[in-house]
């Protein structure tokens, strides 16, 4: 099958880097996704999805740490892409921590996006949820596909934890919101900024939320409280990924995140979990970001640092 870079349109913060610079003036914006199944409770089967995920991605990550929080490894089988990305969009390769496509023999993540809708034309983005009995992808919808992997597969999981309790929902999904316009996609604004009063904006804007969690986290373990919920796995796939990438690549340094004296033990508090510290890859975040976005990073060069104590 024939595979060409896509077409013009709209540009998000985690892939637009490999097709090009954003045009001055016109912000960033993530495309909505093109399957946006929620996957139902009556679904959910051992061994019916297929998860298509990127380490470098906080999305995937997200999902790949509810994941192994439920237990649901032998569930939802996994195929890892390779974090170096071109024009054809993310790939199957061999490679440490990543591999080839077991199930239905990819070589691009674009494949299973044709397979499900020929002629699709739209982002061939990551994660994607492949859905082997009906033989096409179930969903890619960044937005709540690591809330059905937290609620849908309840029967199946082979440990009991409540990520999403209904009794805080309506408090999750709202904070939930305040973390993916204000912290998530915070360095991303930052970094592709076009001119440096929205720079400048923007930086104040991340750091300014920042400081309201470090107040959060000063009298709670939890953003909840002493429990861990689906809040406490979004805001650590961004603030791992701080200091090593966005505080260099993207400029998001006002501060670093190791000078927050709450937030800088709650994330290593979080990382001691297994869960959280064996679905973290630094070495192909970094790899992917620096790599990737050429524009910001033309010499190619991926930094050694920094050191960082996750103990």
């Amino acid at each position: 099958m024939s595979i060409t870079p896509r077409a013009a349109g709209p540009v998000d913060f985690e892939t637009y880097g490999a097709y090009g610079q954003p045009t001055p003036g016109r912000p960033a914006a993530r495309p909505g996704p093109a399957f946006p199944h929620r996957i139902a409770a009556g679904e959910a089967e051992p061994g019916r999805f297929h998860l298509y995920a990127a380490r470098p991605c906080p999305f995937c990550h997200r999902i790949t740490i509810t994941r192994a929080l439920k237990g649901l490894e032998d569930v939802i089988s996994m195929s890892v892409l390779d974090p170096i990305r071109d024009g054809r969009g993310w790939a199957f390769r061999e490679g440490e921590g990543h591999g080839l496509d077991e199930v239905n023999g990819f070589a691009l993540l674009s494949e299973a996006y044709e397979a499900s809708e020929p002629g699709f034309q739209g982002h061939w983005s990551a994660p994607a949820l492949w859905d082997r009995k009906r033989g096409r992808l179930a969903s890619n919808d960044f937005r709540t596909l690591d809330l059905d992997v937290a609620t849908a597969f309840d029967e199946l999981a082979a440990r009991e934890i409540d990520l999403y309790p209904v009794k805080l929902r309506p408090e999750i999904d709202e904070l939930n919101e305040f973390l993916f316009t204000r912290v998530h996609n915070g360095p991303y604004r930052c970094g592709f900024a076009s001119s440096q009063g929205d720079y400048e904006r923007e930086v104040r804007s991340l750091f300014a939320a920042l400081d309201e969690l470090e107040v959060r986290l000063s009298t709670r373990r939890y953003l909840f409280g002493d429990r861990l919920t689906m809040s406490d796995i979004r805001l650590f796939v961004t603030l791992v990924r701080f200091d090593a990438v966005y505080a260099t690549h993207f400029k998001a340094n006002l501060r670093r995140l190791a000078d927050y004296r709450y937030l800088w033990g709650y994330v290593r508090n979080l990382h001691q979990r297994k869960e959280f510290r064996e679905t973290t890859d630094l070495d192909q975040t970094k790899r992917h970001y620096f790599l990737t976005h050429t524009w910001i990073n033309p010499s190619g060069l991926v930094p050694l640092g920094p050191e960082l104590d996750w103990n």
